[in-house]
């Protein structure tokens, strides 16, 4: 997909601020630091529209980027970040259960985790939640480039398996510094927004 107008709308901490033109919409959830916003970057072929942070836990808030006029993608806060306050904590899930319960326009979520690694306790968590609201969850596997290979089956393997991951669900391994899987995730979700 060529992407042609992408712009951050409004960054969003209840649904009294979420966009109101009723346009199609896809979250964006995983660990903090798993690189959402890298994802976010390369799909709209854009240096820096979603920043970018060394940083763990920068996005604080419900970020709707409106992509050709005609979807958002909605980057929610990351998970698994232990240098935040219980409260400070306790608000993000709120808000995000808020959204991910009650917004109509939410057509799927992009799961992002590390294919590097095996999906963690909180990955898992958020998976099931996400099964829990009958949301189509699709899986994104970054970080594509750092393993050889000969190994990305296994590790797409390791995935399934921790997540016990349903049919429908699709895992999509991808590069952020190569683009790799970029055209299978957008094929993804477009299939989702259409």
């Amino acid at each position: 997909m060529k992407v042609n107008d992408a712009e951050l709308v409004i960054s969003a901490v209840s649904k009294k601020q979420y966009p109101a033109d009723y346009l199609p919409e896809i979250a964006l959830a995983g660990r903090s630091n798993v690189g959402k916003s890298s994802f976010i970057n390369k799909m709209i072929q854009r240096k820096s529209l979603a920043r970018t942070s060394s940083k763990p836990g920068k996005t604080q808030t419900l970020n709707f980027y409106k992509i050709n006029e005609k979807f958002y993608f909605v980057d929610v806060p990351g998970y698994g970040y232990a240098k935040v306050s219980k409260k400070e904590r306790k608000k993000w899930g709120d808000m995000m259960e808020e959204y991910f319960a009650e917004r109509e326009n939410l057509r799927a979520t992009a799961l992002i985790i590390d294919i590097r690694h095996k999906p963690t306790e909180d990955d898992i968590m958020m998976y099931d939640y996400l099964k829990y609201f009958e949301l189509p969850v699709l899986i994104i596997a970054t970080k594509l480039d750092k393993i050889p290979k000969g190994k990305r089956e296994k590790h797409v393997k390791i995935v399934r398996e921790t997540l016990d991951i349903e049919d429908e669900d699709v895992i999509i391994p991808f590069s952020s510094e190569t683009g790799e899987g970029k055209d299978k995730a957008w094929k993804a979700m477009l299939a989702h927004l259409n």
